[in-house]
Formats: structure tokens, sequence, C-alpha cells
């Protein structure tokens, strides 16, 4: 046996498969028979007749009915991810070869059953007939190549189900529906539900002309974890090792150098297996290669493997400004852009204030200073989950790649409303109007802000009063030696 799963998913297909057709037998469903002559051994006399059952055609009657098996899609799932299915339809005498691999794997299930009860009609379930059809298949399909299995245990993740396909030989599978792993890789962890631990299981195919590569499959298992850390908020991970063998060899242990915090949980409900198949998928095909959002996704995944949330804080930001903050005269709007692509209208400034604070976080992070307390780390993680959420969107196509031209966008539309309703407004009341808006856009830029009245430019700015080179600056009084200005200065973060 060289590829386990194949023959798992494929003898619990024939189990359910020999089920239905026998109730379907039971129940006077007839199975279709044609005659044939069989001469005598010595040659002589006339020759005898017999009734030979047409299997293949009974079977392809019934693959839709089949098909609709709990069992049938994992199996069809696991083929379509294997080489070699059209040498192995071709041998069994199949003229038409499918090109999609979705059709292919139908059309050797549909063999596959086919030779399982040939020329028979009793569809019990024989361990000699099971044998025969899996070892035809494996040893066609695995001629001129071998395969590469490689498990790495995924805490924090719970299936519902005992193993999803992924596509690209790649799965989620519950340890213990594997079998035979080595013992280390089916410990439970305390994230763990009562399904048991879960593991990632890669496979690779290899020949001697273009032998697997342990490199890819590191690739795939790190895509796979960035695809999982923008699908939900759990700070999902892998474990640092994993184990790989050879067709059915020994288990050897693989260093994956993989990182991350492993908080909270990711449960998969079996009704949300297609939309993360699909996420991942396209996770896996949008993925850029070069650019800012490139860079943003990089300082993202890299943050989310930060032990400590602080130091994710400068990735987080870092990743916000290749998105939002432009060079020039258009930068230093990185908190409003921000709440205005993830926030309603009415709570837009109230969100830009919070990003405003976290920036100023990161700031007394690297003057020294470590916030106390959860609300800061809370803050942190919220920052985490605007920047998931607007890259999902970018990468899914809801939101157009040019995010400074949509939130500068939603701004200005924001602006023209507000002049609208200040226009037709009484003047004491418009007075009003101007005071709170003012007093919005100083929270949200403000003391420490980047570009409202007291921003880069401003009181507080980089340049101003207070800048860096100003009174309370780097180079003043109670600037880098001093003490008592500094705990002034970030009073509003709860850093004192």
């Amino acid at each position: 046996m060289r590829n386990r799963l194949l023959h798992q998913v494929l003898r619990q297909l024939a189990e359910d498969a020999s089920e239905r057709l026998v109730d379907d037998t039971s129940a006077g469903v007839d199975v279709p028979f044609e005659l044939t002559e069989n001469p005598r051994r010595n040659g002589r006399g006339a020759p005898l007749y017999c009734y030979r059952p047409l299997t293949g055609e009974f079977i392809r009657e019934r693959m839709s009915e089949l098909g609709r098996l709990e069992s049938y899609a994992p199996a069809a799932h696991v083929l379509a991810d294997l080489d070699g299915l059209d040498v192995y339809l071709r041998t069994r005498g199949e003229r038409r070869i499918p090109d999609h691999p979705g059709e292919r794997a139908d059309a050797v299930l549909r063999v596959f059953f086919s030779r399982l009860w040939e020329e028979t009609s009793d569809f019990e379930l024989r361990d000699e007939r099971f044998a025969r059809a899996h070892a035809e298949l494996e040893s066609t399909v695995y001629a001129t190549r071998w395969l590469i299995t490689v498990v790495v245990p995924l805490p924090g993740v719970v299936l519902r189900s005992e193993r999803v396909a992924l596509g690209g030989s790649l799965w989620l599978m519950r340890a213990a529906a594997l079998g035979e792993l080595p013992p280390d890789a089916a410990w439970g962890s305390p994230l763990d539900g009562p399904e048991g631990a879960t593991v990632v299981l890669a496979e690779l195919e290899s020949t001697p002309e273009a032998p697997a590569s342990l490199a890819a499959a590191r690739d795939r298992l790190r895509a796979l974890i960035a695809a999982l850390r923008l699908y939900d908020s759990a700070d999902v991970a892998l474990a640092p090792v994993g184990w790989m063998r050879e067709d059915a060899g020994a288990w050897q242990l693989l260093a994956l150098g993989a990182g991350g915090r492993g908080e909270g949980t990711l449960v998969i409900e079996e009704g949300d297996e297609d939309e993360l198949r699909a996420f991942v998928n396209l996770v896996g095909r949008r993925w850029p290669t070069r650019g800012e959002l490139r860079w943003a996704l990089r300082r993202f995944q890299i943050a989310c493997e930060c032990g400590d949330p602080f130091e994710a804080l400068t990735d987080a930001i870092l990743a916000g400004r290749a998105l939002l903050e432009p060079e020039g005269p258009s930068s230093g709007r990185l908190a409003q852009r921000l709440a205005a692509i993830c926030a309603e209208p009415a709570d837009r400034a109230a969100l830009a204030e919070r990003i405003a604070h976290a920036i100023s976080l990161e700031r007394a992070l690297v003057s020294g200073l470590r916030p106390g307390g959860a609300e800061a780390a809370a803050l942190v993680a919220e920052l985490l989950d605007y920047l998931r959420a607007i890259l999902r969107d970018v990468l899914c196509g809801h939101l157009d790649g040019d995010l400074i031209a949509v939130a500068d966008g939603l701004l200005d539309e924001a602006a023209t409303v507000r002049e609208g309703q200040l226009s037709g407004a009484r003047p004491g009341e418009a007075w009003a109007a101007d005071e709170q808006w003012a007093a919005d856009e100083q929270r949200a830029g403000g003391e420490h802000g980047a570009d409202c009245e007291h921003g880069a430019d401003g009181e507080h700015g980089a340049d101003g009063e207070h800048g860096a080179d100003g009174e309370h600056g780097a180079d003043s009084e109670h600037g880098a030696d001093g003490e008592s200005e500094i705990t002034e200065e970030w009073e509003f973060a709860g850093l004192s």
C-alpha cells in the first residue's frame, strides 16, 4: 500500500456503495445480462450458453445515485489530485479520457466499481475483490512515481468532520482518522476540541525526472497558514516540527521553523468546508508577487507570528502604512483612511482615534515604555483585525487595490455631505456642528496624530513647537535624557 489515504477513502466508499447496490437489487432492480457462448473443452458437441451480468452498465446507470453518498466526495477529491489516472482509464479500455480532474476522478470511480464487482450480480464487498481492484489502481497510478507524505500538527483547529480536502493534495484531518502516525503527531493540545488533534496532510508525487522538493512542501504549508490567518481571527500556527515518509516507509522528523502564538480556536463546521476550500484556493491564486500589497501581507504575517502582541504592533502599522499612507503630501492620514474603509460614517471619528492611539503606543514602545493592562493589548488585536479584513477583501476582489483612492473618496464624500448640512443650518447650529467636527478630527489625528490641526506640522507635530526638535523633542530640556515630560507626553495612552 503506497497511498494510505487513497486506500481509506476508497474502502469507505466501497462499503457504502455495496450497501446501496445491495438495497437496490433486494428491492427488485434487475442487473442486465447478456447471453455468451462458451465452447466445450474437448471441442465436441454443442457449445454451452451462460448468462453474463453486465455489471458495468448497471453501475453506470447508478453513478448519479452513488455520487450522492457521503463518502463519494472525499474519494473523488483524493483521486482528482493524483496524476496517472489517464493511464489507468486507458488500461481498462476507456476510449474517452476527460480533461477536467473532477470528471476524470468520476470516470475512475465508475471503472473501479465495475472492476470491483465485475461479472457478478452479488454486490457484497469481499476483501479479496477490493484488494485486487485497489492494487490494480494503485500500481497503475504509481508505476513510475512514488509518494511523499508530510504530516504536521495544527493546534487550535477543530474539525467537525474527519477530513477536509483543500485541493492540491492538501488536507486537514483528524489525527485519529489517519492511523499509523508517529505518537507525537496525534498528541492533542488544550485548544483541541473533543474531536481530538487536527493535522495538515500534504502529498507530493516524485518521479526520477522531477523529484519532489521538501522546500515546496514547506511553502505549501506556509501558504495554507497565511490563508487561514486571513480567513479567521484565530491565531493559527503550525507545530514547529512535522513528519514525512516516502510511500509506506518509516516516518522521519521534519523541521519547519514555523512561528506564531497559536492562540484561539478555529472551528470548521461541516457547512463551512466548501467556503474554506474556495477561500484557500482563491488566496493562493491571487497572492501578489510584488508591490505594496505583497509587502503588507508579509508584514501582517510577521505580526501574527510575533510571540508578543506589542512586538507585533510595529509590523501591523507598517502593513497599514504600505496600504494607506503614501509618500509626499498625502501621507499622515493612516488612522483616518483606515477608519473610512472599516467604519460607518458615524463611527469613523471614534475608530480613527483608536487607531491613532495604537500608533502612539508604537512610539512609546520604541522609546522603551511598555504599556500595562489588557486594554492596550486589545487595541493591538483590534488593529490586526481591521488589517485582516482589508487584506482579505482586496484579495477576494471586494475592495479596489488602490485603497488610498478608495479611502480618500469616502472621506471626500463625507466632507461634501457635511458641507451640505452646514449650508442648510442656521448660523448658531452651523458653528456648533463645525466645532464638533473639529473636535472629532482632533481626536482622530490630534495630539499625537498626523494630519489635523496638531498634526505633522502642527503644535505637537514632527516639526512643530513640541515636535522632534521642539520644546519636548528628543533634544529638548526634557527630551531623551529627561523623565518627567516623557511620562506626561504619553499619559493619555495609559503608559504613565
